[in-house]
């Protein structure tokens, strides 16, 4: 199933999966893919707008992360910065 917006393209996968039903959207354009869920028995429109949506604010936000390390402050020279810290509480290889 196909829904054409502002936006481009997009692809949707239903699967139902027990009491709920699973919906991903893709980008045709992009790939970009996202997943949501909601009962079964609720509105099929819902999960749509609810999957466009997180669709839009995936692609906002890869958008704002690929501007903000992109480049780094005018005239540094090297750019990119000082890379990010390894988030704490994950372990580490031994």
């Amino acid at each position: 199933m196909t829904a054409a917006g502002g936006d481009g393209e997009v692809l949707f996968e239903f699967q139902r999966v027990g009491s709920y039903l699973r919906v991903t959207a893709i980008d045709a354009k992009t790939g970009v893919e996202v997943t949501v869920a909601g009962p079964a028995t609720g509105s099929q429109e819902l999960l749509k707008r609810t999957a466009i949506n997180k669709l839009r604010f995936v692609q906002t936000k890869s958008a704002d992360n690929r501007g903000a390390s992109g480049g780094g402050p005018s005239g540094s020279g090297s750019g990119g910065g000082p890379a990010k810290p390894a988030p704490k509480g994950r372990g580490g290889l031994y």
